[in-house]
């Protein structure tokens, strides 16, 4: 049956540009079909429209649960146009081939990000004829051209207009396009739904196919090297507290490391309620401090360690005026992270070209925060690590009993250690880190670099450590430097090892019964 006219079929929740795609269509001499709100939309602006129900000879039922669901328009996209077999149904059954499908989806996820979404409102958010057409079309891409998003219209427009076709090319990609889409939203449903039966069962299981619906931010100059490609993609559902909603209020873009090393600031930084201030290299920090004003806890901070702290990243859980920029004018840092700037702050450190300044909320994340690790051939999952440690949960071991004053300071080394590579050990004093050991392949070796880089401080300091110490070689080391108060899970078989030495040399020590490897 030959073809008198080409035809489009316009059906779209995000209604972006769609009537001067359908003028320009129009234009072209194409017959548009259309349903529902898209129909009146179109009829609204003057634009001749079939209605679906017309082609199909079927009315939309259940709701409008049923539209498109019929074969006078799947047939019509998925006809091939060269194989006679499927030309002779189509005259059979007197169907017109469809040249145009432009679909886009209930908005599923922006319905489940909105808190008071009831379980029903979401159900009845899923799509069925949206992505059925619009995986037809995209599988008989070599015919037929399926938009899925309006950033797409003028280009398809524009070769309809010079060359009377859409190339072959353009249709590939925008058929990939359209299995992304589809891809993403169905596993937007899965995850959703996953989580619901969790919820409701009150356990973890572990879906037996991983969906991740990122999305893409936008592609990166380079990775951790010049040689290596990267992109940044985001979570559609990120919650407030991320390092992917941050607003970037002037500097170049970020790069790979510099958003790693936002994300661990930003990470830290959450766990302090006190003005504090967080400095952070290669994503372990190398300062923290705290004080009655942010300007306190930024100088503590920057003495912590003044040499590492140079072209690294600073977070401030509260606003940065004017007198703490001036404080950071002075130095190299690639990233001030903050929940906001003064003007005068803001105007300080705007002079300096080369630093990034991002602006996050600071709201710590809630509920389950799943962090993925790629292995050759395949993807670790886990939880974050989010426990939270208090002075109730902690067991004093030693025949000493921390002071006030300690605990204040065990506390904030526990935060702190949480956050360093592994082994690591964190020593405090004044409210800020004064040595940090990191990632070194063994405790006492951790131990030994944070109290060379205390030096002197470390006479009256606390200690952090992230595992129990395997034997009590690690408690001789550091009563030698001076520390009188010692926080770590416990659980070694030779705890008591520890707790002898401990003992000895007149240091309290308390277990938390909690672990904070970070490889």
């Amino acid at each position: 049956m030959a073809k008198e006219q080409a035809r489009a079929l316009i059906s779209v929740y995000d209604k972006s540009g769609i009537i001067q795609l359908a003028q320009s269509l129009l234009q072209l001499d194409y017959e548009i079909v259309s349903t529902g709100g898209t129909k009146r939309a179109l009829e609204a602006a003057g634009i001749p429209v079939t209605a679906v129900s017309s082609v199909t000879g079927f009315p939309e039922v259940l709701d409008g649960r049923v539209k498109t669901l019929h074969p006078h328009i799947h047939a019509g996209i998925l006809a091939i146009r060269e194989c006679e077999r499927h030309q002779q149904h189509l005259e059979e059954q007197k169907i017109m081939p469809i040249d145009l499908v432009v679909t886009n989806l209930y908005p599923f996820q922006a319905t489940i990000a909105q808190a008071d979404t009831t379980f029903v409102e979401a159900i009845e958010q899923i799509d069925i004829g949206g992505p059925a057409m619009v995986r037809a079309a995209a599988k008989n891409h070599n015919d037929v051209t399926v938009l899925v998003d309006a950033t797409d219209y003028d280009e398809v427009i524009s070769q309809l207009q010079e060359l009377g076709e859409v190339k072959s090319r353009t249709r590939k990609r925008l058929a990939a396009k359209a299995f992304q889409h589809t891809a993403q939203y169905d596993a937007m449903i899965a995850r959703y739904l996953s989580e619901r039966v969790n919820i409701e069962a009150e356990e973890n299981t572990s879906p037996t196919h991983l969906t991740l619906p990122f999305e893409l931010v936008h592609s990166l100059r380079y990775g951790e090297n010049p040689h290596q490609a990267s992109a940044f993609y985001k979570d559609p559902l990120a919650e407030k507290g991320s390092i992917a909603l941050a607003k970037q209020l002037h500097g170049k873009r970020l790069s790979y490391n510099n958003i790693q090393d936002a994300d661990a600031a930003l990470m830290i930084i959450q766990e302090y309620n006190r003005p504090t201030v967080v400095a952070v290299k290669h994503m372990n920090p190398c300062g923290i401090g705290q004080g009655d004003t942010l300007l306190q806890a930024y100088e503590r901070a920057y003495e912590a360690d003044p040499l590492s702290i140079f072209g690294g990243i600073v977070a401030c859980n509260g606003e940065v005026d004017g007198e703490t920029a001036n404080k950071m004018r002075g130095l190299f840092l690639e990233i001030v992270l903050a929940p906001s700037f003064t003007s005068e702050a803001l105007a300080i450190l705007q002079e300096k070209k080369n630093i990034r300044l991002l602006q996050v909320d600071m709201e710590r994340r809630t509920g389950r925060r799943w962090h993925y690790k790629s292995v050759s051939g395949g993807l670790l999952v886990q939880e974050r690590d989010q426990e939270k440690i208090e002075k109730d949960d902690c067991r004093v071991v030693t025949k000493r009993q921390p002071s006030d004053v300690e605990w204040e300071q065990l506390l904030f080394a526990w935060k702190a250690v949480k956050h360093v590579k592994s082994n690591a050990i964190v020593l405090v004093k004044g409210e800020q880190t004064i040595g940090i050991g990191a990632g070194q392949m063994n405790r006492v070796g951790a131990a030994e670099i944070a109290i060379r880089q205390a030096g002197e401080k470390s006479e009256g300091s606390v200690l952090a450590s992230d595992a129990f110490f395997p034997m009590g070689d690690t408690v001789e080391a550091t009563a030698a430097a001076g520390v009188c108060a010692i926080i770590q899970p416990g659980g070694s078989i030779r705890d008591e090892e520890s707790i002898m030495a401990a003992n000895r040399h007149g240091i309290a020590m308390v277990f938390t019964g909690v672990r904070h490897f970070k490889h």
